[in-house]
């Protein structure tokens, strides 16, 4: 009996590393706009939600993200890449926490502390680009360390 929970539970824990990939996640879908994601970190997925698809078109609008931290943030960078037809077109980075240079909340956390913003975001665009594509962003720390990572896909049918 002993040996058939031991050969389960080896199998269970052979499934859990054999899997890499985090499932997508809606973000929001309406009439002209849909917006998924998906964690490009093998080891951590997160959460993230907006109150309404319809806002994102317009210059701010709130957003709900939550994840526990796998690295410390003393300085955080953030790289977007805007991705269409399986080529990159726009690359953006940014600083966002370092010494003397905080913009956000939760820089200077710790490992292991959760990480959660409730508020509003400006995209700083006019309007979201009418076609199917990809925006890539990955946050790293000081060490260069991936501390979030997603693909998100965006459809927006919408003929400004």
């Amino acid at each position: 009996m002993k040996t058939s929970n031991v050969l389960v539970l080896i199998l269970v824990l052979l499934y859990i590393n054999a899997s890499t990939e985090w499932p997508t996640h809606t973000v929001c879908k309406e009439d002209n706009l849909e917006i998924y994601y998906k964690s490009c970190d093998p080891q951590q997925d997160f959460v993230f939600s907006i109150d309404k698809c319809s806002d994102v078109a317009t210059h701010t609008f709130n957003i709900r993200a939550s994840m526990v931290l796998r690295h410390n943030i003393k300085e955080l960078y953030v790289k977007l890449n805007l991705i269409i037809n399986g080529k990159t077109v726009l690359t953006y980075s940014e600083t966002l926490c370092a010494p003397g240079h905080s913009k956000l909340i939760f820089c200077g956390m710790k490992k292991g502390e959760h990480l959660r913003y409730e508020g509003p975001v400006t995209l700083g665009i006019k309007e979201i680009p009418q076609g199917d594509y990809t925006i890539s962003a990955k946050l790293t720390n000081e060490d260069r360390v991936t501390v979030a990572c997603a693909d998100f896909t965006v459809k927006n049918y919408l003929d400004y």
